[in-house]
Formats: structure tokens, C-alpha cells, sequence
């Protein structure tokens, strides 16, 4: 582990420049500015600049516009809400604030907002003082804001089209992907772990406690982690890592042979806290989101083995790429090679058996995705390395096993071992070796 650098993948893990909530807030205050501003100045610099526009028709078009806007917005996003809420309790709970913190929706809001708050502040500049006139920029903003509103319009009608379960799916994968090639290197050479022998030669001289409400640990500031180990010449140990829930009095950390003690302000700003899990720095999220739509497919009173079908794809694509990864990152060194950081991440079998278990036994009564995991167990044994085949392989026989218990007709039990990557489609022969027998 001494010759990369993981704090460096954390690093780029960085949080929007604005929260979401704050989008049409900038919106709206922009648009304000604007209708206070841009009509002195125009009077200021060009007065006789008109846009030849009679005060009345101005008026009728301002007051239109505002008024349908906001009309607009209501109908519009009680519809999106709507939609997301049913959409996401048809594929996993926990995809409803995820779906709504979509930018878009955010950036919609901000141009109708923005929209409407114009048109208002822009009448009421039309015929100032008596003067027959409208001016000319602000007239045209108002209608450039307007089709602004149309198109933010049509990419939210488009952006439903992303509620059907293949995008769903996909953008659920599309997550845990980039978060695969940003956290872990590509495999090499075999990495021997020694934090566990180094820390039991030292003294333990600070243990950290979390207190307050339960909370889900959403990442970890590393480079800040090890910034602090440094300092006092120690080790800092995360016993809770990102994913995990913490409730009162769970231990967060521990520090090992350090001078002084750090300050936990310092220590728990590191560690960044939320109501619910995040993307960052935690692929096994995006993993159980899919697993999780996959063994909502499989209940009785869905009943849709395709769906689970769709979501192994992309699970398949996953594992593939997490056994061509080195994941063992759970320790960080600084630039002089003494060890500063050991934390929890999971391991090539966790990652097995959070993707595939439950499935395994959600969908055992079900031809269609017994098949299909029988293809991507082979597949993954035939294209992943050496040192990832054995956990594979105990994978495959324990999928070997269920299926011979839940299929007790030979022709059931042999149609469900075959391997078919569509589930109920092009079927493979048996390949040497593999064969479950009856």
C-alpha cells in the first residue's frame, strides 16, 4: 500500500457549489436585481430606446405571463411530485429524495420563479410617470425568460421519461460506477495489509463516542484525518465507516499512540453525518438500491422476474468492475510511509453477499432469475481474476444448492440451472464441470 496515495480518491469527492434548496433562491434573487436595475439603466443611458409596444398590450402581456407562471408551477410540479413519489414506492422508498433532489427540478423552479417575479417588477416600469413608453431591453427579457420557462418545461417532461425502471436502473448504476473509479486503483500486484500489526504495538490514548440523534455516517474527510494524525504523531482508527448508522454511545474512533490528545471538534467535522446515505465514497449504496428494486420485483404482489432480471444486468456490470479493483483502501499512509489512517471498507466477499444473497432467496421459486444467475456467476468466474474465483465459486454452489431444493421436478431443476443472460431466452450448454446434476 505505500506507493498510492488514497486520500487523493476522496479528494475529488466534492459536494455541489450550491445546495439545492438554494438554486431558485439565486434565481429569484437575480430576477428581483434585475427589475430594480436594468430599466434605470436603460433610462439612464438610452431613453429614447422603446420597444414600440402600447402600455396597454405591455400590461395584458406582463400580467399574462406572471399570472399563467405561476399557475404553471403549481400544476407542474404537483404533477412531477406526484409521479416520483409513485414511481420510487414502486421501485425502493429510498429512491423518493434522491429523485427529487434532481437538478433540473431545482433549476425549473429557479426560471419560473424568476419568470414570474419579473414580469411583475417589469410592469412596473411601463408607462413610468406618465411617459407612453416600454422599455425596450427590459420588454424583451420578459420574453426570453418566458421561453427560458418553455424549455426548462420540456426537459421536465423529458426528465420523466427517466422514471421508467431501465433508467432508474441505469442512473442507479451509473453511481456506484463512478464512484468505483474514483475510490479504488486498478488491481496490481498483491497488497499486504500490516495496520493491524502495526496498531497492536501501540497504546490506545483516545476514544471518541458519538451522541445525539441516529445518523448515517455519509463520508470522511481523509486527507483531514490524516492531517490530524500527523499533528500528534499517531494512528486514527474508524470504527464506524461510511454506510453505517450510529446511535447514542457508539464508539466512532479510536487514536493510537498519539502525543496529546486531538481536539473532537477537529475529529467531527472530518466525519460528515446526514439523516439518510449517500453516493459518496459508498458504492455499496447504489449496490443495495438495486438489489433492493430487484427483491420488490420478486414479491408476490408484484410478481415481475424481469425487472430483477434488469437490475442483475447492471449488478453483473458492478461486480465486474469491483473484482478488477484493488478494494483494499482501508488504510492510509502519509508521505513519509507511516501508517496515519485504518478504516472499515468491504471486502470482496461483502460485496457478494450484498448483491447476490437475497436475491438468491427472493427469487428462488423463479426460473427466469435462477438462470440469469447462473450466467453471471460463470460469466464473472471467466473474466475476473484469479484471486476472486474461490469466493465465486461458493456463490455458485450455494445458487446450485437453492435451486435444487426449489425445484424438485428433474425437468424444473435442469431448465433452472441453465445459464441464459436474458433470463428466459437464448439458453448455453453446460459447461465442463458445471453441471448441478439432478
Amino acid at each position: 500500500m505505500h506507493g498510492y496515495d488514497y486520500s487523493v480518491v476522496f479528494c475529488k469527492m466534492r459536494e455541489p457549489l450550491l445546495p439545492t434548496w438554494a438554486v431558485p433562491v439565486v434565481y429569484a434573487t437575480g430576477a428581483v436585481s434585475l427589475g430594480l436595475a436594468l430599466p434605470r439603466i436603460e433610462a439612464s443611458l438610452q431613453p429614447e430606446w422603446t420597444s414600440g409596444i402600447s402600455p396597454a398590450v405591455a400590461i395584458t402581456m406582463y400580467s399574462s405571463i406572471a399570472t399563467g407562471m405561476i399557475t404553471l408551477t403549481g400544476i407542474v410540479f404537483s404533477l412531477v411530485f406526484v409521479m416520483v413519489q409513485f414511481s420510487a414506492t414502486a421501485y425502493s422508498p429510498r429512491l423518493v429524495l434522491w429523485m427529487s433532489r434532481d437538478p433540473v427540478v431545482f433549476h425549473a423552479i429557479g426560471v419560473f420563479t424568476a419568470t414570474f417575479l419579473y414580469a411583475i417588477g417589469a410592469m412596473a416600469w411601463v408607462d413610468r410617470h406618465g411617459s407612453g413608453n416600454v422599455p425596450f431591453f427590459s420588454g424583451w427579457l420578459v420574453v426570453v425568460l418566458l421561453l427560458s420557462s418553455v424549455g426548462m418545461f420540456i426537459c421536465l417532461v423529458q426528465r420523466l421519461s427517466h422514471l421508467q425502471i431501465a433508467s432508474v436502473l441505469g442512473f442507479t448504476g451509473d453511481f456506484a460506477r463512478q464512484i468505483i473509479d474514483l475510490m479504488y486503483p486498478p488491481l496490481g500486484e498483491s497488497i499486504v495489509l500490516s495496520g493491524d500489526s502495526e496498531l497492536s504495538l501501540l497504546v490506545v490514548t483516545q476514544r471518541m463516542l458519538y451522541s445525539g440523534p441516529p445518523r448515517a455516517i455519509q463520508s470522511l474527510d481523509v486527507t483531514r484525518l490524516v492531517a490530524l494524525a500527523r499533528q500528534v504523531d499517531g494512528v486514527i482508527e474508524i470504527l464506524s465507516g461510511v454506510g453505517d448508522t450510529v446511535v447514542e454511545s457508539t464508539p466512532l474512533l479510536r487514536v493510537y499512540g498519539g502525543r496529546q490528545a486531538i481536539d473532537e471538534r477537529d475529529l467531527k467535522t472530518a466525519i460528515r453525518m446526514g439523516t439518510q446515505r449517500t453516493f459518496e465514497q459508498d458504492p455499496k449504496y447504489s449496490i443495495q438500491l438495486l438489489r433492493d428494486i430487484a427483491i420488490r420485483a420478486l414479491s408476490p404482489a408484484v410478481n415481475d422476474p424481469s425487472t430483477a432480471v434488469q437490475a442483475l444486468d447492471q449488478i453483473e456490470d458492478l461486480l465486474f468492475r469491483l473484482g478488477r479493483r484493488c478494494l483494499e483502501i482501508g488504510e492510509v499512509r502519509d508521505g513519509s510511509g507511516h501508517l496515519r489512517l485504518v478504516m472499515p471498507v468491504p471486502s470482496w466477499d461483502n460485496f457478494l453477499e450484498l448483491a447476490l444473497s437475497e436475491i438468491r432467496y427472493y427469487g428462488r421459486e423463479s426460473m427466469q432469475v435462477m438462470r440469469r444467475m447462473n450466467a453471471l456467476l460463470s460469466d464473472l468466474i471467466d473474466a475476473l481474476p484469479t484471486g476472486r474465483v474461490p469466493a465465486l465459486r461458493s456463490q455458485q454452489k450455494r445458487l446450485h444448492g437453492i435451486i435444487a431444493r426449489s425445484f424438485s421436478d428433474v425437468e424444473d431443476h435442469l431448465e433452472a440451472s441453465i445459464e441464459d443472460r436474458e433470463g428466459l431466452g437464448a439458453t448455453r450448454k453446460y459447461r465442463a464441470g458445471n453441471h448441478p446434476g439432478p
